[in-house]
């Protein structure tokens, strides 16, 4: 007995010693930061942020034709808000509303980068129109905002861009290497005739870029348990997305003499089955490097289970979301309340984890649910993307010019849980990142696609000024 107690209490020595270890050579990844030179930026950007705000180029499903008039005004406030930019910039457009400019670099021998963001924005629910504190599409600026549908999704970022662009116009800037600002109209339906297609032609112009940026990053205040200063969120990669709907049919009859399995219910054990048997968390890139970049700033006992990931992996990667999720999100069946339905239809998205893909979420949902229960795919559906580096040089700039800009923040990488249009763009270019730098915290998270969606003047300038470096950062 003795023995086994001082086995024991000597592996639990070494357990112990190998966790420290491990947490001592976790050191901050962190790059020093660098001065810049701020640029002086007027308040009349408010003014053109609102008149874009005011542009309802709104995205209500995959199968409705794009509002030309209120695109076609939108491009025209473009080009009458950005002269040096419409006239020093070719402009291709692609499918119509997609927006593709081109900045030529001095030096060819350069790759180019691709700075992209999206025209479209999401319908606003109607019985919530007195919840926002002004109309949606009104653009109001107030002492400390600007309000309105597409202010932090995703018209912020693109007059921010341009307007990064117009003043280094003012300032005679030629670029080294080729900018390309690629805008597309369709974002918030998947993208398929506005990104893809700009990704197409690009493709087919023998286009080859050193970096792509889109949204999907943030700087995150006061959401990371543990760590004071915000957090720059670089996106590597991002999960994939599909839906599943699932079908199940009987012959139905009377609620009175209800068979031994009722439609509905075939239908809800499917659901729970699924439910209870979600696909595994796995620590793959980039979570291997978020545990890596994140680590070293938290406090002592959470960095202890940050650098052992080999002990405490299921509790890291259930913090992480570091899975293919699982979401009944629809559910349709029955016509009366004594009629048991001959038909019931339920709809489940997954957000599918980079590794797997659409044909084996669908393997698994077939492996779970009974044979009586028909799964067939549904809606808009696409594999996860490769996952970039956080090793590359290009992601070496944007890091820095991140640090440079906010040197109060914590730069790490990440895996976005959601969909951008940045996907289409893996084929022609090395790396692709997602971030701008929006502030989040708890509760403006709860504005994107929501309620009262509406944006600080000093976050804004700080979008204007980021671009402005970055751009003179890659060049």
């Amino acid at each position: 007995m003795k023995k086994l107690i001082f086995a024991i209490l000597i592996a639990l020595v070494v357990i112990v010693t190998i966790l420290l270890i491990n947490t001592f050579r976790l050191s901050s990844k962190q790059v020093d930061p660098e001065p810049i030179e701020r640029v002086a930026i007027s308040d009349e950007v408010y003014q053109k942020l609102s008149k874009a705000i005011q542009y309802k180029t709104i995205s209500f499903n995959e199968d409705a034709i794009p509002d030309s008039a209120e695109f076609f005004g939108f491009h025209r406030f473009l080009e009458e808000t950005f002269p040096l930019l419409h006239a020093n910039l070719s402009l291709e457009k692609i499918n119509t509303y997609s927006l593709l400019y081109k900045w030529q670099g001095a030096d060819e021998s350069l790759k180019p980068i691709i700075l992209m963001s999206h025209q479209d924005v999401v319908p606003v629910d109607e019985p919530t129109l007195e919840q926002w504190e002004a109309g949606p599409f009104e653009g109001k600026i107030t002492d400390t905002h600007i309000i309105g549908r597409g202010t932090m999704d995703d018209k912020s970022t693109l007059i921010a861009v341009m307007e990064a662009i117009e003043k280094l116009l003012e300032e005679n800037y030629q670029p080294a290497r080729t900018i390309y600002i690629a805008s597309g109209h369709d974002e918030e339906v998947g993208g398929p005739k506005g990104a893809a297609k700009i990704a197409e032609y690009l493709k087919s112009q023998g286009v080859q870029a050193a970096m792509t940026i889109d949204e999907g990053g943030y700087i995150a205040e006061g959401m990371v348990p543990g760590v004071e200063a915000p957090v720059a969120m670089i996106n590597l990669g991002e999960k994939g997305f599909a839906s599943f709907r699932l079908i199940v049919r009987t012959n139905g009859g009377h609620s009175s003499a209800p068979p031994k399995e009722n439609t509905i219910g075939i239908l809800a054990k499917a659901i729970v089955d699924l439910e209870n048997n979600q696909l595994p968390y796995k620590l793959i890139p980039p979570i291997d490097s978020q545990l890596e970049y994140l680590g070293p700033e938290l406090p002592f006992l959470t960095r202890v289970a940050f650098a052992n990931p080999w002990l405490f992996k299921k509790q890291l990667l259930e913090g992480l979301n570091a899975h293919t999720t699982t979401a009944p999100t629809i559910i349709e069946g029955g016509v009366k309340n004594n009629v048991i339905p001959t038909v019931a239809e339920a709809t489940i998205n997954f957000r599918i984890l980079p590794g797997e893909s659409i044909e084996t979420v669908q393997a698994h949902i077939e492996s779970i649910v009974s044979n009586k229960v028909q799964v067939e795919p549904v809606g808009f559906l696409t594999n996860p993307p490769a996952v970039s580096s956080a090793d590359s040089e290009s992601y070496k700039i944007l890091e820095k010019t991140i640090r440079s800009m906010f040197p109060e923040t914590v730069v790490v990488p990440g895996l976005l849980g959601g969909a951008t249009d940045s996907r289409y763009f893996i084929d022609i270019s090395e790396d692709v990142y997602r971030f701008y730098p929006v502030r989040l915290d708890p509760k403006s998270m709860e504005r994107f696609h929501g309620i009262d969606e509406k944006i600080s003047k000093e976050n804004y300038k700080e979008i204007i000024q980021f671009s402005y470096q970055l751009i003179k950062n890659f060049n």
